[in-house]
């Protein structure tokens, strides 16, 4: 989830103070890359979790639900609390509330304790740690870094999370092959790493992240009109705001259909879940790529052209999973996800900007940012529910071929919407 932030003003300009605000930043960025792999561990070990904690796919979808909604509930007082309380304190408690919780989860509780720990991490890296993450790093950007520190952002989290995984996933080889073990203890080793990687970024954070020390723009403070009825209205009057939320609607879908390629590829293809996690994992390799690179594309060639190009194109690639169920090699396969996982990561990369095109006022920016995320991430609700439902009333590949299919229909709605987007935009600035 990126996002556009009004921009702020450091305190001090000269070369000791660029070092700490880049130290800063590098600890801000590590942590927004290692705290969601340990909460999505289903992207690379969905098979594993089910076996692990004797649960079914439907459960399963149930606890990510049960975080999909927290997050919902989350997105408006976030960004409130995120203003009363300094990012440092509220990343740190993120960080270690999360990987507090990891030890409890690598434990191996019953199934009954499970929904609480999905909901405590819901508030932890949602509540706490979202908006005072990009506020953290809307303090310590200057006016004119503002864009290269979010580009950075994006790609650096998802270099993070495939160096993690990589990690992740030789542990997991090593336990299994080399050991012997069964994949649940090697999935506890996992769980372990992640969750002591998060509680030490807790402790530099808390130690050397001082964002409380940089002040605002005062033009900032004094923008809003104070009444959130009007600034409603006036968001409410800007349609484009709205194509906004439907193109980040049906592109988030598109990313959300990559955590099922691991059992995708297990069930389909028959392959081990070792080989499926070293693909997924070479997928998380494609997120600077995509990311970084799709935004200078878009900077060159229009962000709504790039943005239109990448849906239709992960479309089409989850169609061709759907159409060639057999693929002719691991190759073929492998290249297959890695051509849909650089999409993906181009629309997260993009969507986002295309706000920069709506005329949305600065003093509004926020809320905007807020209502549109209420929208376009309800997916994080009931595509677990909608995959369930199908698993429940089908079987083998059919369970894939439906859920595909359905994420890659809302894929070219997501196209049709962007490239309307872009005619709206174009005829108000010709007005």
């Amino acid at each position: 989830m990126n996002t556009l932030i009004p921009q702020s003003k450091p305190v001090s300009t000269n070369q000791s103070s660029n070092l700490k605000r880049y130290f800063q930043f590098a600890l801000l960025l590590l942590a927004a890359g290692a705290i969601y792999p340990l909460l999505y561990l289903r992207q690379n070990f969905e098979t594993s979790i089910l076996e692990a904690f004797q649960i079914t796919t439907i459960d399963l979808g149930n606890y990510y639900s049960m975080l999909g909604i927290v997050y919902f509930l989350s997105y408006v007082p976030s960004g409130w609390l995120a203003d009363k309380i300094s990012p440092r304190i509220l990343i740190a408690f993120s960080m270690a509330l999360t990987g507090g919780l990891g030890l409890w989860f690598a434990s191996i509780p019953s199934k009954e304790v499970l929904p609480y720990i999905f909901i405590a991490w819901g508030i932890g890296a949602g509540l706490t740690f979202w908006a005072s993450m990009l506020k953290g790093v809307k303090m310590l950007a200057r006016p004119d870094e503002q864009g290269r520190f979010f580009g950075i952002l994006d790609g650096g989290r998802g270099l993070v999370e495939a160096v993690l995984a990589t990690i992740a996933i030789s542990i997991f080889a090593y336990v299994v092959e080399s050991q012997g073990q069964s994949n649940t203890v090697a999935l506890k080793q996992i769980i372990y790493m992640y969750s002591f990687v998060c509680i030490g970024l807790a402790i530099l954070t808390f130690l050397f992240v001082r964002t409380d020390k940089l002040v605002d723009d005062p033009k900032d403070k004094k923008s809003g009109s104070g009444n959130l009825f009007i600034d409603l209205k006036t968001l409410l009057s800007i349609p484009e705001l709205w194509m906004v939320a439907v193109v980040i609607f049906c592109g988030y879908q598109l990313f959300w259909a990559t955590y099922s390629f691991s059992a995708f590829m297990q069930e389909g293809y028959e392959i081990t879940a070792v080989t499926a996690g070293f693909i997924t994992v070479a997928k998380l390799w494609m997120r600077p790529i995509g990311g970084i690179g799709a935004g200078f594309l878009g900077d060159k060639y229009g962000k709504e052209n790039i943005l239109a190009i990448a849906l239709m194109g992960a479309s089409l690639g989850l169609i061709s999973m759907i159409a060639f169920p057999n693929l002719s090699s691991i190759y073929l396969l492998l290249a297959v996800v890695l051509f849909i996982g650089v999409l993906t990561y181009a629309i997260r990369g993009l969507y986002w900007a295309i706000l920069d095109d709506c005329n949305i006022p600065l003093h509004v920016t926020g809320l905007a940012i807020g209502i549109i995320s209420l929208i376009a991430y309800t997916p994080d609700i009931f595509l677990p529910q909608i995959y369930s439902f199908i698993a429940d009333r089908y079987e083998g590949m059919s369970v894939y071929n439906l859920y595909f299919g359905y994420i890659a229909s809302m894929g070219l709605i997501g196209t049709v919407a962007i490239l309307k987007l872009k005619k709206m935009t174009a005829k108000k600035k010709s007005l």
